[in-house]
């Protein structure tokens, strides 16, 4: 199966790199451009891209300018700024992205906000597999050596993002955010609970590994 291929549009190189790499190793392909022009006039040749992550202020051309050009290829964008002022969330939402983040940003918040927004507009990806695992995301299914396990809707969940983020350790308050959708730190004490249940329903003691004083982690 082909990766998904992702532009990254973003002047600070540094940025630019610590993005990318760590696309590469949640699967994805990325391609660097850190001019705007020059990504306008590289999209004329080559705009197979499934997603784009824009940045605003970028010399050549500015993100705003761009996206409509992005977007004449079908390409969905988020826009990934340090601009934090709301009429330029407006212009950017009202433009079409489906997503705007804030600089400084956490890598773990923008893969998943990544994945949701190719959930939405590339559906026929919609299973993974992983260790004896198939998630059938459309489905809401979980099948270990093709037998089907019932998981609770918010167990599915993190089990979802563990097995998106495999081999990465993930704080509570990460996954807090991440499943439930909880801003602010709080309950992790629920984390805990929903893994002790992942681990005893799918015998995965062996496989999501405690992290000591941050949370957990999903090894395959």
């Amino acid at each position: 199966m082909q990766k998904t291929r992702i532009l990254i549009v973003e002047d600070e190189t540094a940025i630019a790199k610590m993005i990318a790499m760590n696309l590469r190793v949640a699967n994805y392909d990325a391609v660097i451009y850190e001019d705007g022009a020059e990504a306008a006039k590289g999209l004329e040749q080559d705009h197979a891209y499934d997603l784009a992550l824009l940045d605003v202020m970028v010399p050549g051309m500015d993100g705003f300018t761009l996206l409509p050009i992005v977007q004449e290829y079908g390409i969905p964008v988020i826009f990934l700024t340090a601009k934090d002022d709301l009429a330029s969330k407006i212009q950017g939402l009202k433009g079409g992205a489906e997503d705007y983040i804030v600089k400084p940003f956490e890598v773990l918040e923008l893969l998943v906000r990544i994945e949701k927004v190719l959930a939405r507009t590339k559906p026929e990806e919609h299973t993974l597999s992983v260790l004896n695992l198939e998630i059938d995301f459309e489905q809401h299914t979980v099948r270990q050596d093709g037998k089907e396990v019932s998981l609770k809707p918010m167990e599915f969940e993190l089990l979802a993002v563990l097995a998106r983020n495999k081999n990465r350790a993930i704080s509570r308050e990460n996954l807090l955010r991440m499943v439930w959708g909880v801003e602010y730190i709080g309950e992790t004490r629920t984390v805990d609970v929903h893994i002790g249940q992942l681990r005893k329903k799918l015998n995965l003691a062996d496989h999501i590994k405690t992290v000591s004083k941050l949370g957990y982690r999903l090894e395959e």
